[in-house]
């Protein structure tokens, strides 16, 4: 029997989840990633729901743990810096808690044996056939595969390519700025998050690196991706003028970031993730965005579950396979993405009256009446259903070659 191969786009959590799982069920696999070497470094993401069970069918739950980024709870702070409210354990702040960079860092050292990885070169062109999927890359590689999944992030390239006119992206009017700055003696173990007028938010995260992670937060209908990164830092600046707390420093510490980056929130909504033998996971398909929370959670799930719904169907066409990966999945990612209307405004206030409105639910919310509803929000990822099953072959560690 020939065995099938797969050419996976995009080496962050939901590509290399994909990889794993892919060549555990017999594929070989080749990944392509833009970048000319790993991406390390990155913000807070976290495991929810049934991606803990991912994980641990991963046998990286105690990896994940180890490299906790310290965080131990949330807080709201007021502009001195004063505790407001704090936050019910494993609500804003989960049990596993890591970086974005740490957690793809962990899947790609415990990748089976078989996987190849290249950096640097991207997918070019792409040629569709009955019974195969051509990929020519920039450096004019050519790899004929049964399966080409792209899971390059919510900007991908090759999606736009191959689904033009499907992709739906919806613009929430918020810019999310994130950077790595120096630690200080003030800094604790805690999420504190300051939210002020003007719709702008300033939140300080610890890490396990000796660094503390910064975001500011505003709405903004521009999107700054647009700009070069001096005019952009500089509008920045001018934005969160007056906002005081630890903005001054925070701005100061982005100046001289080698990591800032800025991010317009945008969803991704499609009416189909999969055609012929291309299909789509992670942000690329449905990004969530960080309002909906769970994208480094859904992103996990997808790669098991996309070569869970495939290992049944044997050397044929991929469709039946995919069709259920879509109808898995479909689910967990509608919870997410349903924002509703209100969510923006009590986010990010924009008058006095506003901010007061929004001090006194935060308050509310924590009261055993209503704090149901706010633990809804952090439930994500979360399903009674359980994981399709997966015939597995070969072995789960190993490096990448």
């Amino acid at each position: 029997m020939t065995t099938r191969h797969a050419v996976v786009s995009g080496a962050s959590i939901a590509g290399l989840s994909a990889a794993f799982w892919l060549r555990r069920t017999g594929w070989e696999v080749t990944v392509l990633e833009r970048a000319t070497a790993f991406r390390d470094g990155g913000q807070n993401v976290d495991v929810r729901g049934v991606g803990r069970e991912v994980l641990a069918r991963m046998g990286l739950t105690d990896a994940v743990k180890a490299q906790n980024t310290t965080e131990t709870g949330t807080v709201f702070v007021d502009a001195s810096g004063e505790v407001r409210v704090e936050l019910p354990s494993d609500g804003a702040t989960a049990e596993l808690e890591i970086l974005r960079g740490d957690l793809a860092g962990t899947i790609l050292r415990q990748l089976p044996e078989g996987v190849e990885i290249g950096y640097g070169d991207p997918i070019a062109a792409v040629r569709e056939e009955a019974d195969a999927v051509t990929v020519t890359t920039s450096a004019g590689r050519v790899l004929r595969a049964d399966l080409l999944v792209v899971a390059e992030g919510v900007r991908s390239a090759t999606r736009d390519l191959l689904f033009e006119g499907q992709v739906d992206r919806r613009a929430l009017g918020i810019t999310m700025v994130f950077g790595t700055i120096p630690r200080t003696t003030g800094d604790d173990s805690r999420w504190r998050w300051y939210t002020t007028v003007g719709g702008r938010q300033v939140h300080l995260r610890p890490d396990h690196h000796g660094t503390t992670r910064a975001i500011l937060a505003c709405t903004e209908a521009e999107d700054p991706t647009r700009l070069d990164r001096a005019e952009a830092l500089t509008r920045l600046r001018d934005r969160f003028s007056g906002v005081g707390w630890e903005a001054p420093r925070i701005l100061d510490g982005f100046d001289g970031s080698d990591d800032v980056y800025f991010d317009h929130l945008t969803q991704i909504r499609m009416p189909v993730w999969h055609r012929g033998r291309v299909c789509l996971a992670g942000d690329a398909a449905w990004c969530v965005t960080p309002m909906g929370g769970g994208g480094a959670s859904l992103a996990l799930v997808s790669g098991y579950v996309l070569a869970a719904c495939l290992s049944g169907t044997g050397s044929g066409s991929p469709t039946p396979g995919l069709t259920a990966y879509e109808n898995w999945m479909r689910p967990l990612v509608d919870d997410v993405q349903g924002l509703p209307r209100w969510i923006k405004p009590f986010a990010f206030p924009r008058t006095r009256f506003g901010l007061t409105l929004r001090s006194a639910a935060d308050k509310a919310l924590m009261t055993p009446a209503l704090a149901p509803l706010m633990a809804r929000f952090t439930r994500v990822a979360e399903t009674d259903r359980a994981l399709p099953s997966i015939t597995a072959t070969g072995t789960a560690t190993g490096t990448a070659r």
